[in-house]
């Protein structure tokens, strides 16, 4: 998959703390949903997922399957 990030407009979960260990979300114009570290300012590394892969890893922390052990 080769994203395109440019241009996105990037989002951070309101019950993130002020720590800056959060990941923020971009709905790409592609379709697909982008995440990063928002503690790296923009300037790292991040990762696209086809809308199926989001749905599926939403639900997953949704239902407790991908929270804190």
């Amino acid at each position: 998959m080769n994203a395109e990030f440019s241009g996105a407009q990037w989002y951070k979960s309101s019950h993130s703390g002020p720590d800056g260990h959060c990941v923020e979300v971009a709905f790409l114009f592609d379709g697909n949903v982008g995440i990063r570290d928002s503690k790296d300012l923009g300037s790292g590394p991040a990762m696209a997922f086809a809308p199926g892969e989001w749905d599926v890893f939403v639900a997953g922390v949704v239902d407790g399957k991908l929270g804190p052990a």
